[in-house]
């Protein structure tokens, strides 16, 4: 257990201190900014834009001692240290509090626009599989798709927690006997320092596209961009995709590591993938580096993937995973909402459930079920979050009007912003492309009409490319995150239905 005056040292240092009111010799017994969360003994910190005084009187009230924060409250009677960043001071302090617990891991970071949370399972799989071998415990992950650190598993509403969850998250970790922590790496964790001082072993830096430009994301590509490459210079040995946009650049920020090793389809990568093709339901491919020159196959549909496999091999081999566990754990692996296939009896039904919500993810999309389903109709069923990442609306209209058939346009976490008016302004962009679209209220109703009207006759054998929320059971309305289905779920629950009608025809 450390005392106040430790925390006041380390802001000290590192030149965030201002000023200080508190006894130097408290001792803190917990580290929150959640008031709900304030217990006795607690260290309670005052972040945020929308920070109320309140918050600060409620944790006093549960027991804080001291309040971290870059502004004064007189009027609550507990003693503070006052800082002039509270963003980049909260590093400091969890990594103080949680013991600088990552260091006992082998810590992998996945950024880029498209396939973190695939490439992470892809890792995560292959790692199980191997401490499997070695009767090791389930390695941690923290992602978009779900959180696990030995002590909790839960379903995500973020790609990457504010520090100092992040910090505890690495704490339950290490105290659970894990060796490895694979984890996403968002660019507004980049931007606005979550991930400050964690060194990376490795650093994944997928692909870039536009995206997440808005009000109150980043203002332009630049920003996003630059923030993107901020992981490399907290990173050991950096993993780049010879295939993605603005390689050069890329390439040059990641000299700041201390290795840097590229993968891709194009020749001359250092884990170089060829011969990529669809065999059945599986996707065959090679790989040559300077240890094998062999095959691999994923059994998760999407051509696509076999960049994210790729990036998976290339960590795996920097952490001497032995080749047939690669190979033994890509043949099953599988990331929960990304590239589900489901499909109905007859085989007039296929359905894929995506977590694709980006410019680049759609292109990928769109070729790869181009390529492994030619002649189909395509009814694409998506939406775009209110209030961020705005170039998505023009962006996802545009593209799924030229590739679909049909457009049916859905919430998805709108928010605080009306869902009707931003399915209309993406059907903008869907008429442009001469598709016909649909507006509805409800995802379920658009994927239960797609599916059955298949069965009705009035429409013929088509892929459904349902996108956005993969496997999340929850929507964003206003300020609450509501309890719903998800789109797997439905896509089940309708296709049983389907099969159901059949036989008793």
């Amino acid at each position: 257990m450390h005392r106040s005056i430790d925390y006041i040292n380390i802001l000290k240092t590192n030149g965030l201190l201002v000023s200080y009111n508190c006894g130097e010799e408290t001792d803190i017994k917990g580290l929150t900014y959640d008031s709900n969360e304030a217990a006795a003994g607690t260290l309670f910190v005052c972040k945020g834009a929308a920070f109320k005084e309140q918050y600060l009187k409620d944790a006093a009230a549960g027991g804080a001692v001291i309040y971290v924060s870059e502004k004064l409250y007189p009027d609550v009677d507990i003693p503070y240290i006052q800082v002039n960043d509270i963003r980049r001071s909260m590093p400091f302090l969890a990594d103080l509090f949680f013991d600088s617990a990552f260091k006992k891991m082998r810590l992998t970071g996945v950024t880029g626009t498209k396939g973190k949370s695939t490439t992470a399972y892809y890792i995560k799989t292959i790692l199980d599989l191997y401490e499997k071998s070695v009767k090791g415990p389930e390695t941690a992950i923290s992602s978009s798709i779900d959180m696990y650190d030995g002590l909790k598993r839960y379903e995500s509403h973020i790609t990457t927690p504010e520090s100092i969850e992040l910090f505890r998250h690495f704490k339950n970790a290490a105290d659970s006997g894990i060796d490895f922590f694979t984890m996403e790496v968002s660019s507004q964790a980049l931007k606005y320092n979550r991930v400050d001082l964690v060194n990376f072993d490795i650093g994944i830096f997928m692909n870039i596209s536009e995206d997440h430009i808005s009000p109150i994301e980043h203002p332009d590509f630049e920003d996003y961009f630059a923030s993107k490459l901020r992981i490399f210079a907290q990173t050991k040995t950096a993993l780049i995709c010879t295939d993605s946009d603005h390689f050069e650049r890329i390439k040059d920020a990641a000299a700041s590591s201390k290795k840097v090793i590229t993968f891709g389809t194009k020749p001359g990568s250092d884990i170089y993938g060829y011969n990529i093709r669809k065999i059945d339901d599986e996707i065959h491919f090679n790989v040559k580096c300077d240890r094998f020159d062999r095959e691999f196959v994923l059994t998760m549909p999407g051509l696509f993937n076999v960049e994210n496999a790729l990036a998976a091999i290339a960590a795996a081999l920097c952490y001497d995973i032995p080749e047939d566990i690669i190979y033994d754990a890509l043949r099953v692996a599988r990331s929960k909402g990304r590239m589900e296939l489901f499909s109905s009896n007859d085989k007039k039904v296929i359905a894929i459930v995506d977590y694709a919500h980006n410019k680049l993810s759609f292109e990928k999309l769109f070729e790869s079920v181009l390529a492994e389903y030619p002649g189909r109709r395509i009814v694409t069923i998506f939406g775009c979050p209110g209030k961020k990442a705005l170039l998505r609306r023009s962006q996802l209209g545009t593209l799924s009007g030229k590739y679909s058939d049909i457009v049916y346009l859905v919430p998805e976490d709108p928010g605080d912003e009306p869902a009707e008016l931003i399915s209309k302004e993406i059907a903008g962009y869907v008429t442009a492309e001469g598709c016909p679209y649909e507006i509805f209220e409800d995802r379920g109703e658009a994927i239960e009409k797609a599916i059955m009207e298949i069965r009705s006759g009035a429409a013929g054998s088509s892929v459904l490319l349902i996108t956005g929320k993969g496997d999340e059971t929850r929507q964003k309305i206003g300020k609450e995150y509501i309890p719903c289905p998800s789109d797997a779920e439905l896509v089940q629950q309708f296709l049983f239905l389907y099969d159901k009608t059949a036989v008793l025809k």
